[in-house]
């Protein structure tokens, strides 16, 4: 990927464009899994790939270890509760997109090898729902609460089920 610019500046847009060429399509299918609207999703793509032009300068990147992909999902998943609050405000639910095996969790039972992702297939959608968010997402749990709808107790009470089904099915 082309070199970005120092601190405070604005990418190249050639930089610009190749980041959005590389991260689009990944990022509009994570999107999808989580909001079956479609507007609400490019919604989101726009209002994310603003903000990245905009702060760009900003990112810290290897300094913090970080990847240009995780703060982007970072980005797109707050922005993605932001729609979601919005439209608790307007009284319209979105939809939740269907379950369907993502890839990302196929990816992650084959990283972590056969026993971790027959423990994580295993657990109740509800359950990885919330890891998902919470571990492989990095919500917080007010967060998570808003994307999947749940009050905040109840995400806390399934990340801990979710925990201990994880133990005891590994131990």
């Amino acid at each position: 990927m082309a070199q970005w610019a120092p601190a405070g500046a604005r990418p190249p847009p050639a930089a610009f464009e190749e980041l959005y060429r590389r991260t689009s399509p990944w990022l509009a299918v994570r999107l999808r899994r989580r909001c079956a609207d479609e507007q609400v999703v490019a919604e989101v793509m726009q209002e994310t790939y603003l903000a990245v032009w905009r702060a760009a300068g900003s990112f810290a990147g290897a300094a913090v270890d970080g990847t240009a992909v995780g703060w982007l999902w970072t980005i797109a998943a707050r922005r993605l509760v932001d729609a979601f609050r919005r439209r608790a405000l307007q009284a319209r639910p979105l939809p939740v997109a269907e379950a369907a095996p993502a890839a990302e969790d196929e990816v992650l039972a084959g990283a972590l090898g056969d026993d971790v992702g027959g423990a994580l297939r295993d657990l109740a959608p509800e359950l990885r729902q919330v890891l998902q968010a919470m571990v492989l997402d990095g919500l917080t749990v007010r967060e998570t609460a808003v994307l999947l709808g749940v009050p905040e107790g109840t995400v806390k009470t399934r990340a801990r089920r979710a925990r201990i089904a994880m133990r005891e099915a590994l131990s």
